[in-house]
């Protein structure tokens, strides 16, 4: 069955933001949950996802494209339309480190977790969404990639803490540790 139906965005783009909303709302992903959250019927929730991973792959993606949104906004200097992968590794690392730490985060930034026989192929899509962010270039000197790397890590923690809710700090601590991870690129805000 095929998926590309982009003659209908907005029943699909409808569709994705309803099933987040459901997620985001303690919910389950199923077809069928999905289908109810959207309003649609099982039928018309195929039309555009065949099967549940298209749907969790398409939900990604969906959220993925937000984050890239705002992603570039950050890049200051930058041409908008500059591949991503070009930019400066301190400039791209900047960005992601205070898009961490100003955005809100919840459950539903965690889709790739959602379901363990999908977690695999939902990993491998997002490392290839985050990588050209994210990526050090070969040959950067030991001691600048371990910071570099540092750095990464520690924003990764900050948004894995806040969008489970395990120990969520207050905006200011966050801001804190963030701005220690901007020292390490070499980069104060």
């Amino acid at each position: 069955m095929s998926t590309d139906h982009g003659h209908r965005p907005s029943s699909r783009e409808s569709i994705l933001a309803a099933t987040a909303e459901h997620l985001r709302g303690g919910g389950t992903i199923s077809l069928d949950s999905a289908a109810r959250a959207a309003g649609v019927t099982k039928p018309g929730l195929m039309y555009h996802f065949g099967t549940k991973e298209e749907l969790m792959s398409a939900l990604l993606d969906h959220l993925m494209s937000r984050y890239e949104v705002d992603l570039r906004r950050r890049l200051a200097g930058t041409d908008e339309e500059a591949d991503v992968a070009s930019v400066d590794v301190r400039t791209r690392l900047r960005a992601y480190v205070d898009w961490v730490c100003e955005t809100s985060y919840d459950v539903t930034d965690l889709v790739i977790f959602t379901d363990p026989r999908l977690r695999e192929s939902l990993t491998r899509r997002w490392s290839e969404r985050l990588e050209p962010w994210l990526a050090i270039p070969t040959g950067t000197p030991e001691e600048e990639h371990a910071r570099l790397l540092a750095a990464r890590l520690m924003a990764d923690g900050l948004w894995l803490d806040e969008a489970s809710g395990v120990l969520p700090l207050p905006r200011a601590k966050k801001r804190a540790v963030g701005d220690v991870a901007l020292d390490l690129i070499g980069a104060a805000r």
